[in-house]
């Protein structure tokens, strides 16, 4: 199931912990690399004939086959512009309450905060419904604040000194600056595709969970998200770079950065059990400086924040009880959404083009509208009306617009997905709407608890790129997958098919250029790799291969791409997790990152 946001931390983190290294590893206690039955299953029935696809299809349309339904005709036309309740074209404002002192220490948060999810289980191939494993308490637990005067602002930190540093980008799906297009990627096929451990974090040692969302690319520094602190690393050698200490845990980070590598995040006041994400924070990925803090006030009390994002050069956050946006170089607020009746920006989805989750109404009778924004200034440019009954919607691409939502919880298997939405960022107007049924194809939003934490999806060249759901395999007990690709124009597909090959699961890591990057979940006796598919043949080129050393492969398997943080840029792939826990008796997850390359 979605990914609900963590709790803080009920005592103090250890000390940052100390460098390990796989090889020569020390032997690990015998047992079945995570997600391998211990005994051979059942031979598996013969697979359906044309999964994801039938053969080559005639012109002038492709026939889809089976991971493939008819398109469905397009219900929606032009939807109107008005936003609910509000002004028509901007429910936006700059705030008027002055920026003020820092905020007390250790300001709490009232209410219960947000559950951790389970400690989520490799299975045999990794099926989208293993993510029914999350617990989604946070998503049904509403913190109601009373709102009394306007939000006001709370700074402190260095202000308006700009850092101009290089860039490359880095988020779950690894470099997050551009929605892919036509010509060729960046990331080549090395003489050797064979790679090695360059590094590894090792799991720190807590007394209960904690949240370690975020991990980051750039061309200086991998950073990650430890236990109350963010870490600068060597991206080759793995030596630490820079650390930025936090009063507590990481809630939120936004998986987008600016082109001169700075990102934002929320975090907790304090580490104590109970204190709510209420502070935001301004980092320089390359120095490892944190630029300034906020917090932002609904009448008495701070707003809790589970959704950060940056679009181009702004800081956008959105709540029920009143979200913000904030210059990311300097700190200065630069709007706030105005009061509408019952309607508030549940969050944003950024990188190339902000948009706004809006949603009006009581738990009952919700409507949500899709609003493309200014990010300086707040106007609102587009909207688009979804139909009544859509509860929860997710931002998987900005430019692009595209929206998943699961449509009267019909996907079925604790996804989130089960149509998606392509949107004119400059019209509103509906381009297309696609079917995705839970059964057919894999991918997962949190559109309940975090707008924009989207994974196995890809959206470039002007389409929707999904993994379907495993499926048996040619080999006896094996198991495989498709990745295809939906025309966002029309909603139907393309054609076009790339095979995991027996054994191997494909999931869509990010665009690169025209290319689509993708890792691949191995079978047990092999390493993962990340391969490039070329955006007009669907040729597969391979970029990476781990080892197939069994420490190596127990580490490895323990990150599934549907939860975990899988980054890959210059030829390096960087695996994280966005939790630690207490440790359990032979629980595999030792580390909380891992970096693969063939250099170094």
């Amino acid at each position: 199931m979605t990914q609900p946001p963590p709790p803080p931390p009920n005592q103090p983190p250890n000390q940052p912990p100390q460098p390990g290294g796989f090889g020569p590893p020390t032997p690990p206690v015998p047992q079945p690399p995570q997600g391998t039955p211990a005994q051979p299953p059942l031979p598996p029935q013969q697979p359906q004939p044309g999964y994801g696809y039938p053969g080559p299809a005639q012109p002038p349309q492709p026939q889809p086959g089976y991971g493939y339904p008819a398109a469905p005709p397009n219900p929606y036309g032009q939807q109107p512009a008005a936003p609910y309740g509000a002004q028509p074209q901007n429910p936006y404002a700059m705030p008027t309450q002055p920026v003020q002192g820092p905020p007390q220490p250790g300001y709490g948060y009232p209410g219960q905060p947000p559950t951790m999810p389970m400690h989520p289980q490799g299975g045999p191939g990794g099926k989208r419904n293993n993510t029914v494993l999350y617990i989604v308490i946070a998503a049904v637990v509403v913190i109601a604040l009373i709102v009394v005067g306007g939000i006001v602002y709370a700074v402190s930190g260095d202000d308006g000194k700009k850092q101009d540093t290089a860039s490359s980008g880095g988020t779950s799906g690894g470099q997050d600056k551009g929605s892919g297009g036509t010509t060729g990627g960046k990331e080549k096929a090395p003489a050797n595709t064979a790679a090695k451990v360059l590094f590894q974090v090792p799991t720190p040692t807590v007394q209960d969970t904690v949240s370690t969302s975020g991990s980051w690319l750039t061309d200086k520094v991998y950073a990650k998200t430890g236990v109350d602190e963010i870490v600068g690393y060597d991206p080759v050698k793995g030596g630490k770079l820079w650390t930025v200490k936090l009063p507590g845990p990481v809630c939120a980070a936004s998986r987008h950065m600016t082109d001169d590598d700075k990102t934002a995040i929320t975090y907790q006041p304090t580490n104590k059990k109970y204190d709510g994400c209420t502070d935001i924070a301004a980092i320089d990925l390359d120095t490892g400086k944190q630029l300034w803090t906020r917090t932002v006030k609904s009448g008495d009390y701070p707003v809790n924040y589970q959704n950060v994002t940056v679009a181009q050069h702004t800081v956008a956050l959105g709540d029920s009880n009143g979200g913000a946006a904030f210059d990311i170089d300097s700190g200065k607020p630069l709007w706030q959404p105005k009061p509408a009746e019952d309607c508030y920006d549940a969050g944003y989805g950024g990188g190339a083009k902000l948009v706004a989750v809006r949603s009006c109404g009581d738990s009952d009778n919700t409507r949500l509208s899709i609003q493309t924004i200014d990010p300086e200034s707040g106007k609102v440019i587009s909207e688009y009306r979804m139909d009544p009954g859509i509860e929860y919607a997710s931002v998987v691409s900005t430019d692009p617009l595209v929206v998943a939502a699961d449509v009267g919880d019909s996907a079925g298997d604790g996804s989130g997905i089960s149509d998606y939405f392509s949107i004119d960022n400059k019209t509103g107007k509906l381009l297309a709407r696609i079917s995705a049924p839970g059964k057919t194809y894999g991918g997962r939003c949190d559109g309940i608890t975090r707008i924009e934490d989207c994974k196995e999806i890809a959206v470039g060249n002007g389409k929707l790129y999904v993994p379907t759901e495993e499926h048996d395999g040619s080999g006896a007990y094996s198991t495989t997958n498709e990745i295809v690709a939906f025309d966002l124009a029309t909603g139907r597909p393309t054609g076009q098919r790339a095979e995991a090959g027996d054994g191997y699961l494909l999931s869509p890591l990010r665009m690169d250029g025209g290319n689509l990057l993708a890792y691949k979940k191995p079978p047990y006796d092999k390493g993962g790799q990340v391969v490039s598919i070329d955006g007009a043949t669907f040729k597969e080129t391979k970029l990476l291969e781990n080892p197939a050393q069994e420490s190596v492969r127990r580490a490895e398997s323990s990150m599934l791409p549907d939860y975990a943080e899988i980054l890959f840029g210059h030829g390096r792939l960087y695996m994280s997790d966005v939790f630690v826990d207490k440790a359990d008796p032979g629980d595999d997850r030792q580390y909380l990152a891992l970096a693969f390359g063939t250099d170094g």
